[in-house]
């Protein structure tokens, strides 16, 4: 395991994207005090970088341009007594001498503070292009190949004939049509026809049900979205090139994740009410700008896809059995469709910019003869919580207010599960039983048959 500074969950100032949007100013004391920590988790991320040398420039900078400030507010105050003194005491050539100085020493100021204006947006820009350090428990490497497997459940399916790919399957059964998906919107989108349309409706209302069962609140939220939606998650600037943008500086979301957990930002929350479980359908929509070859057969990698999501606003100390808990709950919608899957611990290599922990869930597809990701879970810590500046109030654990931490989950993605059932459920006569669980959501249906 790479070991990072602990972090405890009473220790909550001075963290890694130390931002508070509220009033723009920059709190950069964990930087400024732990760079090595920053160099040791950029290293461990493998492809994660930042210039140290011109943060430390930028920041005496920025101190320098405050210290002088300060020293000619001093001088002013001081001098604005003076000239009260003079002009009572009928000196009123030397108090006009002094009114010219005070006149100098603002624009002095002024020029400062535009100075200081310049210097923290840069500053704000370097600070927020670091990833989140990952947490002490998650394991060194380099690469997916390095991610420990932590559970399995269900054996790989095997047939007693050769089993088609979902891609051969959705055409033959009229479940999903390549083509014309392609002349109405292009490479990488798909047409669902038939038992295939049914079926996405069906696994997100099994979907959303079994959270709500579970406890989550149901949230239906706008698929377009602002930029400080998504640089409060963490898309944002970073990953700009693999969203889709629209007019008036809009964006169509990548993931439901980004609307669940900017409900509340800029709000402090009540913490008896924590915590809060929210899950959400919506379609998400990705450039793909950076998987060039990868997936580019069937439904697996594609420009838009539904999911459901869950998000959960935790106290500091109870956030990593909500991430246990979290994942246990998308687990569970595997195991009602008894599809076969393991869980693995992202490594430092393979985890997401705004985690600290996460765990993907891959289920297995024969297509691929392997698993392959179907969710991921991941505890922000308060990475997030920091740049969407998301607090908590508890008068019965401590005075003020204190970030929270947030999770969020795929739970699960719809389009990658209907893939499964087709390879896994299907029968050497072509058709594809439907899991007992999903036939209440698809008027009973229980085998989808090939097209004559």
């Amino acid at each position: 395991l790479h070991s990072f500074p602990t972090r405890r969950s009473s220790d909550l100032t001075g963290r890694l994207l130390p931002i508070q949007r509220g009033n723009e100013m920059l709190d950069i004391k964990f930087v400024r005090e732990n760079p090595d920590a920053v160099d040791k988790s950029c290293a461990s991320r493998q492809n994660a970088h930042w210039d140290r040398e011109r943060f430390f420039e930028l920041d005496e900078e920025r101190r320098s341009v405050i210290a002088e400030v300060e020293s000619l507010q001093a001088e002013r105050n001081a001098a604005s007594k003076e000239i009260g003194l003079l002009m009572r005491d009928g000196k009123k050539e030397e108090a006009e001498a002094a009114k010219a100085k005070v006149t100098a020493n603002k624009q002095r100021i002024a020029d400062l503070n535009e100075k200081r204006t310049d210097v923290e947006k840069q500053l704000f820009d370097l600070v927020a292009a670091i990833p989140n350090i990952p947490h002490e428990s998650v394991p060194y490497g380099v690469d997916d190949s390095d991610n420990p497997e932590v559970r399995k459940w269900g054996e790989p399916t095997h047939f007693d004939f050769e089993p088609k790919a979902h891609w051969d399957l959705g055409p033959s059964t009229g479940m999903i049509d390549f083509e014309r998906g392609i002349k109405l919107a292009g490479t990488r989108f798909y047409l669902l026809g038939g038992a295939g349309a049914l079926m996405e409706r069906a696994l997100i209302n099994f979907f959303i049900d079994t959270h709500v069962k579970a406890g989550f609140k149901e949230w239906w939220p706008p698929v377009i979205t602002n930029y400080d939606s998504l640089f409060g998650t963490g898309q944002l600037p970073k990953f700009d090139d693999d969203l889709y943008h629209v007019s008036g500086g809009m964006y169509l979301i990548p993931t439901a994740e980004v609307m669940l957990t900017n409900i509340h930002r800029g709000e402090v929350l009540d913490g008896s009410q924590l915590p809060l479980w929210y899950t959400a359908f919506t379609p998400c929509f990705r450039e793909e700008a950076g998987s060039a070859g990868r997936d580019t057969r069937g439904i697996i990698r594609v420009h838009e896809f539904d999911k459901v999501e869950m998000v959960k606003f935790a106290k500091p100390e109870d956030s990593m059995n909500q991430l246990e808990s979290m994942v246990a709950e998308a687990e569970r919608c595997l195991q009602l469709l008894g599809l076969p899957y393991h869980v693995v611990t992202l490594c430092t290599g393979d985890i997401g910019f705004s985690a600290t922990k996460c765990y993907d869930l891959e289920v297995w597809l024969p297509s691929y003869n392997n698993y392959k990701e179907i969710s991921s879970c991941s505890n922000c810590w308060d990475f997030q919580a920091r740049r969407a500046n998301i607090k908590y109030k508890d008068p019965s654990e401590f005075k003020g207010s204190r970030y929270v931490h947030t999770l969020n989950g795929s739970g699960l993605a719809v389009g990658r599960t209907m893939a499964a059932i087709m390879e896994n459920y299907q029968n050497a006569d072509g058709s594809i039983t439907v899991p007992e669980a999903l036939r209440p959501y698809m008027r009973d249906m229980e085998v989808i048959k090939p097209l004559a």
